[in-house]
């Protein structure tokens, strides 16, 4: 498996490590928030410094027998940050428990500050002297896991972010607006496909749009510090400061300005951007008409005004704004409230000068739940001042609110796969065949690894796992160990029938796993010949259909094997309970059958993810048979003008495509989802009672 396949459970760790020793401290979470933000800044700055280290200092020149000492301008080159000794993380983990160590963190910070004038002053330093020396002390060893010592990557990029996606669930800063979904702001870098040039966000909060655009460069093997110049306006000074160290945490730097941007154009950039990225506020109505109704960066004038001289809605300022700076060739990707693409009055008046414009490209719709901060659903528009003649009066519509994944209870994403499914539609629209093709390749290829993994793979230790032959051996273990006891009871005894079925399971078990992977080693010579044209790669998803098809239900025996096993356990314990037996030794029986369920798990998620890739191929070559866009019912279709001025010109995707068909949830698991509305209303008594509380407590404040 890949180094940064348990990242998701690595943060997760993290996160209620730390977020627990704030529970147990007088802070509240907004007091908690940059401290810790600036302790993960130092950790990933600690990170990059020794992933490039050693090729620095090999690369070092020398004279007269003496290496020149490293520089700042050595580690820039590489994306990283030089750190003096006092700055590097495991000096700060190493400090005593006597010394004080807000004053040791305080000197790191000012010695980057020091050597680096883009963050000077950005750092926090005078937070720390808030926190206990032993919070301190204990978020720095939370922040040091030895195995994040062994992984490769932006391992520190990510757990940067995942802290703020949850500090930003908190609300700890600014609301949480600080602060958009990681899964938009991938899918609107990937469909602008920022190759080189000016990116400007207008309302950059934490700086996400920023790091995407430069990992888009840094999947072209390119460097992103060479080929993009980022410039961004924000209000808050706080959240400029959270920027700037998401910037340079990822090897970046940018120029953003402190401005109220509806009124202010620090950077003069009108009709000079390559690439516009925002999630701007949604239906602000407070902004003053007479400020802004001269401004040039308003082409197609103000939206409406109210009886108080106020922009009655916000939302044309921003999509104006973001218009107007772009260059001849520029385009533009941007969060918006579903409000505006069908909105009335004033705003359709600019929304119809926009869409004649021809430079409106690309429309998503997404379903809500997608934000920490608001339920409501948004879409995604993209703009293009040179969208090719073919496309001039079109637009493509694109629904994918039926295109999600649950993360929590209140919270949905986008998968990666889903992110690059719908990626794939707007490759089809720009005629970009041999991309949708590799990703199609790519799926299946993905499902053959999976495959052979479910036999042989690697664990982030370096071990070695060997999910379906472990899980085998580990229900041996669990029946080797009850096997004692069930010597000593009648044949016709209550345990009986569930041991004959556990029985009668094991071989057919045993012979659909030989049969899958004598399917596995077919399909993989099959795929040495494998031609990657649209129609041999419609073959090769049919063909690997029923490979699929044994994967699922490998994954329905294994969980009936340890439902099997379970019971058995249950029927022996109360055999056991009847009569005493020294053949029954609890403690190794609840071992061997945790070792199992173990097992289990590990063997049922590696199977799931051999038809998981196949259904991504499948769901491709179904709805896209001819590798060319088409009309898709309730997920794409291409509009003309003369379709959308029937429409009131409506930049609503659903209003085009239609309704999707209802589709069978074939993973639905009734079990599973009984488990999730239990935990589900945990939570909700849960609420409930602190909100009983929290009310019993203001009523007692009254006297009441």
């Amino acid at each position: 498996m890949a180094q940064l396949e348990h990242i998701e459970a690595i943060e997760k760790r993290l996160w209620n490590a730390a977020d627990t020793l704030r529970a147990n401290s007088n802070f509240a979470s907004n007091e908690y928030f940059m401290p810790v933000m600036g302790l993960i800044f130092l950790r990933h700055a600690y990170s990059r410094y020794l992933a490039v280290k050693d090729r620095i200092e090999a690369n070092l020149p020398t004279r007269s027998g003496k290496t020149r000492e490293l520089t700042k301008e050595d580690f820039s080159q590489k994306s990283a940050i030089f750190l003096q000794p006092k700055a590097q993380f495991d000096y700060l983990v190493a400090l005593p428990g006597n010394k004080g160590r807000d004053k040791a963190i305080i000197e790191a910070m000012e010695s980057i500050e020091s050597d680096y004038d883009n963050l000077r002053g950005v750092l926090p330093k005078s937070e720390y002297q808030e926190l206990d020396n032993d919070v301190l002390g204990q978020l720095l060893r939370t922040l040091n896991p030895d195995e994040l010592k062994k992984v490769s990557g932006d391992v520190f990029g990510r757990i940067y972010e995942y802290f703020l996606t949850q500090f930003a669930d908190q609300k700890a800063h600014d609301g949480g607006e600080f602060f958009t979904p990681i899964s938009l702001v991938s899918l609107i870098a990937h469909v602008l496909d920022p190759e080189g040039g000016t990116v400007l966000d207008p309302a950059c909060g934490s700086g996400g749009m920023f790091v995407q655009s430069a990992r888009i460069v840094e999947e072209r093997g390119q460097s992103p510090t060479e080929r993009l110049t980022f410039r961004g306006l924000e209000k808050n000074a706080t959240t400029i400061r959270l920027a700037k160290m998401n910037l340079a945490v990822h090897g970046l730097e940018g120029d953003i300005q402190k401005a109220i941007t509806y009124y202010e154009d620090p950077h003069e950039l009108v009709g000079k951007a390559d690439f516009v990225m925002a999630n701007p506020p949604f239906n602000v109505d407070e902004i003053d008409a007479d400020k802004v109704k001269t401004d040039p960066r308003l082409p197609f004038g103000l939206p409406g005004v109210n009886k108080n001289d106020k922009v009655s809605n916000g939302n044309y300022v921003w999509i104006s704004y973001f218009y107007s700076y772009l260059s001849e060739k520029g385009r533009a990707g941007f969060v918006m409230s579903s409000q505006a693409s069908s909105a009335g009055g004033g705003e359709a008046k600019v929304r119809q000068k926009l869409v004649e414009s021809g430079d409106v490209d690309v429309m998503v719709a997404i379903r809500s739940n997608f934000f920490y901060t608001r339920t409501v659903p948004c879409e995604l528009w993209f703009l293009n001042r040179d969208k090719p003649e073919a496309h001039r009066d079109k637009v493509l519509m694109l629904d994918a609110r039926n295109v999600y994944r649950k993360v929590t209870r209140k919270i949905y994403d986008f998968s990666p796969e889903q992110r690059q499914n719908l990626l794939a539609i707007v490759w089809l629209y720009r005629g970009q065949t041999e991309k949708y093709l590799d990703l199609v390749s790519g799926y299946c290829r993905r499902m053959l690894d999976e495959g052979a993994e479910c036999s042989n793979t690697e664990d982030e230790n370096g071990g070695t796992v060997r999910p379906l032959p472990d899980f085998t051996a580990a229900l041996d273990a669990l029946n080797n160990t009850m096997k004692p006891f069930l010597d000593t009871l009648a044949e016709n005894a209550a345990h009986a029938e569930v041991q004959k079925e556990l029985a009668d399971a094991l071989p057919l078990f045993h012979a659909d796993v030989e049969a899958v992977q004598k399917a596995l080693a077919e399909q993989e010579m099959a795929w040495k010949e494998q031609k990657t044209t649209n129609g041999e790669l419609k073959k090769a998803v049919d063909r690997l259909a029923p490979l699929a098809e044994s994967s699922r239900d490998l994954v329905k025996q294994t969980d009936l094997l340890y439902k099997l096993a379970s019971r058995l356990i249950e029927s022996c314990e109360n055999e056991c309970d009847a009569k005493a037996s020294d053949f029954w030794v609890r403690k190794d029986i609840n071992r061997t059958r945790k070792a199992a369920d173990e097992a289990r798990q590990q063997a049922v998620e590696q199977l799931k993810q051999v038809r998981y890739f196949w259904r991504q191929a499948h769901w491709l070559t179904e709805r896209f048979p001819e590798a060319e866009l088409c009309n898709v019912e309730g997920l794409v279709k291409l509009v003309d003008r003369a379709e959308i001025e029937a429409n009131d010109w409506s930049l609503t995707p659903g209003r085009y495509v239609g309704v999707a068909p209802e589709e069978e949830d074939e993973n639905f698991d009734f079990e599973e989802t009984m488990r999730e509305i239990h935990v589900e209303l945990e939570d909700l008594n849960a609420e409930a009672r602190t909100l009983a509380a929290t009310i019993k407590k203001n009523f007692e404040a009254l006297g009441v």
